[in-house]
């Protein structure tokens, strides 16, 4: 697999607008993937693990040099180049004043600063419906520079569990359950006539299948990509920073934390025997990297930066 610099490919200079880079581009053989920072979202750190003695997950986080009370979840989105295909998978957080979450929902202008039209995308694939997936779609005005056709790949079991939410086993800060809720049932509204549904995988173009592993939500689903003998997992949700150490730690945002550690454990553990490269909506961006067994848990490589 070969690392490119952080411009998108065919793009001009990078616009100097942020002192740090918000993209990242990887060759993935033929296929062209290219990770974009949507922000940051600020959360309690008791978000990394609920299940957790609270003095492990205290040890945890001075082991990692973060704050003890909150610190900021990263939110990646990714874009694949595959044939005459441009696929964006997840949308990041759009705008939600509520939450007053001002440092997320950077998507958009993101996409635009790397040269990259609404009008070129061909297909989204959403890992899950969670409102830091969807909410870019959601911004004004976007959905009117999106292609008539645009295709959108979701698994079936996602819009069903969204039609009644089943939130009796979560852990979120006060009004996150109401924001997913409102947002789901607003996306379903808005984009019900592009969506397209799947069971259990589908191939959304030459190289890139997206697969149901349920867990964080009944239908999350992982992108895996492939080409010429590389291989990346995008496996939006299911993978966090906390879970290559403590895999059974269980995340405030899973609907059925049980099986999402279930899920975890068995991703982690193909790509440490694989050795495939690993890119996760909430890993520190640009989250390009590789898990390793370590003992009777797992270690996550970042890549060094190409640059």
């Amino acid at each position: 697999m070969k690392i490119r610099s952080g411009d998108a490919p065919g793009s001009s200079v990078a616009r100097r607008e942020e002192l740090v880079p918000s993209r990242y581009a990887v060759q993935v053989g033929e296929i062209e993937v290219l990770i974009i920072s949507d922000g940051v979202l600020p959360l309690p750190t008791k978000m990394l693990g609920h299940n957790a003695d609270p003095a492990l997950r205290s040890e945890w986080l001075t082991d990692m040099f973060l704050p003890q009370d909150a610190f900021d979840w990263a939110l990646n989105v990714v874009v694949v180049s595959s044939g005459d295909q441009t696929i964006l998978i997840d949308a990041g957080l759009g705008l939600d004043p509520d939450l007053n979450l001002p440092r997320a929902g950077q998507l958009i202008k993101r996409l635009e600063a790397a040269g990259i039209d609404l009008g070129s995308v061909t297909d989204v694939v959403l890992t899950h419906m969670h409102m830091d997936h969807i909410g870019g779609l959601l911004v004004d005005g976007v959905k009117d520079q999106l292609r008539p056709d645009l295709r959108i790949h979701v698994a079936a079991a996602e819009v069903e569990f969204w039609q009644s939410p089943d939130f009796s086993h979560v852990s979120m800060p006060p009004g996150f359950p109401d924001a997913l809720r409102s947002a789901a049932k607003r996306f379903a509204k808005e984009y019900g006539n592009h969506l397209r549904l799947f069971e259990d995988e589908y191939a959304v173009a030459p190289g890139v299948m997206v697969q149901r592993t349920g867990g964080h939500t009944p239908g999350h689903c992982v992108v895996r990509v492939a080409s010429g003998g590389d291989r990346l997992m995008f496996a939006g949700d299911a993978v966090f920073a906390v879970g290559f150490d403590h895999p059974d730690w269980y995340n405030g945002f899973e609907h059925d934390p049980e099986e999402a550690a279930r899920v975890r454990v068995r991703l982690l553990t193909e790509l440490a025997e694989t050795g495939a490269s690993l890119v996760a909506t909430h890993l520190p961006f640009p989250s390009v990297g590789h898990v390793a067994v370590d003992g009777d848990h797992f270690r996550w490589v970042p890549v060094f930066w190409d640059y």
